[in-house]
């Protein structure tokens, strides 16, 4: 009997294994770990604020980092325009191999447009004053032409650089006022060209006292753009300022 009794109190001593399940299943569960500060120290004192994060630029106003090879530097770098650099004297010229009146403007004039996009000499020279001559002896050989000048336009526009945009809208005004028909003609085409014109209308810098000496050289964006809207309006017939008033909502008239 007494041995009896010692192994009963032995086995009611004695504590119930776990099982292998459970046990694991404690071990994976982890979620209860870790909930503590660590040792870190702790304060009733209020949290400062943290400053807002500012707001990231969209970079809109951005000139474009890299423009693309143009027409004009290929064919000039071939030897197919007709057209050089003349540096006898102390200002630089332009030599045409042949006559401007004598070329097929189909070809040479939206090439030369297209290099208005440059920015190194001498393409950039050259293709500033041959675009000029063209315009000055084309007379009606422009008109058939127009449509094709289009794209260049909007890609020179479209690189939102300073220079190249000053240069596009001059000889956009030049274009308007090289012959008859034409600002009439360019109409169809202001959804293309006047975006640009809009974002940049009434971009203006604030220079307080100082002086702003791109107004001696009419490179002032905003007044160029006013400028050019202008011209657009007085040759481009009764249809130019309802077109452009679509496409650019603080345009005034100067008409009436």
């Amino acid at each position: 009997m007494l041995q009896q009794q010692q192994t009963n109190k032995r086995i009611k001593g004695h504590s119930p294994q776990r099982s292998p399940g459970k046990f694991c299943s404690n071990l994976l569960n982890i979620s209860n770990k870790f909930a503590g500060t660590g040792g870190m120290c702790s304060s009733l004192a209020p949290k400062k604020s943290q400053a807002p994060q500012k707001v990231p630029k969209s970079g809109i106003f951005q000139a474009l980092p890299m423009i693309e090879q143009t027409l004009f530097k290929k064919y000039y770098d071939r030897g197919d325009l007709p057209i050089a650099v003349n540096f006898s004297g102390a200002v630089r010229k332009i030599v045409w191999k042949c006559e401007p009146e004598c070329l097929d403007y189909h070809l040479y004039l939206p090439i030369f447009f297209e290099g208005l996009r440059e920015v190194e000499d001498p393409y950039k020279f050259l293709a500033v004053n041959g675009c000029e001559e063209l315009l000055q002896k084309g007379e009606t050989k422009i008109l058939s032409v127009l449509p094709q000048l289009i794209i260049p336009i909007k890609k020179a526009l479209a690189t939102k650089n300073h220079d190249i945009m000053c240069i596009t809208l001059k000889k956009i005004q030049k274009l308007v006022k090289s012959g008859q028909m034409i600002g009439e003609a360019l109409v169809p085409y202001y959804r293309q060209i006047l975006p640009v014109m809009n974002m940049y209308k009434n971009k203006r810098l604030n220079i307080g006292d100082k002086i702003d000496y791109s107004q001696r050289k009419n490179e002032n964006l905003s007044d160029l753009i006013q400028e050019t809207l202008e011209t657009l309006e007085k040759n481009g017939g009764e249809d130019a300022y309802i077109n452009i008033k679509y496409m650019i909502p603080t345009y005034e008239s100067c008409m009436f």
